[in-house]
């Protein structure tokens, strides 16, 4: 059921929920950027869960609108721009975003915190949006780096790579990760010779592949962006060949590298959040969970309109005690809490919350085999 919800989205229509009025929410992702190959199948993720709640009626007989817009992944200035128009021209009563860390962390911060809109990220993963003043108004449903770093650490030195250069996108998610990485990595006793940041939007990247080579490292983390200068630095790499391993951050994977670098990746591995049962594309199950909890967490709230509400109840829609409720299952979940009920919405993605803007989340590890991403395990 989970990997044909997507596809069947769109038989599903907002017509199909006899509703009073439509209720707009926010669908606010990188459409452009160093991330952008993600955006499409997020923004289809998205829409199929609102879709979805449409076809089962709506919230307390309202539809709901998703409003798609582009969060650029990183540019702050930009994500707030459209973040303040989806608030004031669009009115949108919630935020389904962003990608990036730093323009989640912008739009929280100048709009979000300020209008007291209800935002559940898909995939912004920066730990500092985990103690983020955020009001209780900020949720996401991907794991936070910090977890990913450890994880990935101890897969790395599993392994018998014990000496690793790092390069990381400069800015909030790659230094994140990257400090995550490095902490774990060496605590497991292992030698990082370089913590090397680089910048997105580069013409090559042959100053940052000559320094990481220098290093005499086995191995080289590539903590950027799949779009930008990660892969400039991925493509650098192999054409030296420099390192004996490449070992990628999750915004690393997704069929545009794939499809520019095939066969040349064998042997990467890294981590993906999700599931074996998550669609292919990364953040897309957790884009379907995110609008799901959000619509949920509404209804749970008997409100449309009061973010402050709905964000008072994410937690407990999200969490146990209650029906658990898979993707797909979104009528059920919407009757069950109409008849005064309680659900655990368990979703594409095993949704758990632990904390304040913190998911428990679940990862896949990854491989590069004759030029395919392979699932090795559910970690």
């Amino acid at each position: 059921m989970k990997k044909l919800l997507l596809g069947s989205a769109a038989i599903m229509t907002a017509a199909s929920a006899s509703a009073e009025h439509t209720v707009n929410v926010a669908i606010l992702l990188g459409l452009t950027g160093p991330a952008e190959s993600l955006a499409p199948a997020m923004v289809a993720a998205a829409e199929s869960a609102v879709a979805e709640v449409n076809a089962a009626g709506g919230v307390m007989g309202h539809s709901f609108a998703g409003i798609v817009a582009d969060s650029t992944c990183v540019d702050a200035d930009a994500a707030t721009a459209a973040a303040e128009r989806l608030v004031t021209s669009d009115g949108v009563a919630a935020i389904v975003g962003a990608l990036c860390s730093g323009a989640t962390g912008a739009v929280l911060a100048n709009v979000a915190v300020p209008n007291g809109v209800l935002m559940i990220s898909p995939s912004a993963t920066s730990p500092a949006l985990s103690t983020a003043e955020d009001n209780g108004l900020f949720f996401r449903t991907s794991p936070s780096d910090a977890r990913q770093g450890a994880v990935l650490a101890e897969e790395t030195m599993s392994r018998g790579f014990t000496d690793v250069a790092v390069t990381y996108t400069n800015n909030d998610y790659g230094v994140g990760l990257a400090d995550a990485f490095v902490e774990s990595f060496t605590a497991l006793g292992g030698n990082v010779s370089i913590s090397l940041p680089h910048e997105d939007g580069k013409a090559d990247y042959n100053a940052e592949v000559s320094s990481l080579g220098a290093t005499g490292s086995e191995a080289v983390a590539v903590f950027g962006y799949l779009d930008g200068g990660g892969r400039g630095i991925t493509e650098g790499v192999i054409d030296g060949d420099v390192f004996e391993q490449i070992i990628f951050g999750e915004a690393m994977w997704g069929d545009s590298i794939m499809a520019a670098l095939g066969a040349d990746l064998d042997g990467v591995f890294g981590l993906l959040p999700g599931t074996e049962e998550s669609p292919k594309d990364p953040y897309a199950g957790e884009a379907y969970d995110a609008a799901a909890l959000t619509l949920l967490s509404m209804a749970a709230a008997g409100s449309v309109s009061d973010s402050a509400a709905a964000a008072s109840k994410v937690f407990d829609v999200a969490n146990a005690p209650g029906q658990k409720i898979e993707a797909g299952d979104l009528a059920t979940a919407l009757k069950v809490l109409a008849e005064g009920g309680d659900i655990d919405y368990v979703g594409m993605t095993n949704v758990e919350l632990v904390g304040p803007g913190e998911a428990a989340g679940a990862y896949m590890l990854q491989e590069v085999v004759d030029g395919e991403i392979t699932v090795l395990a559910q970690l």
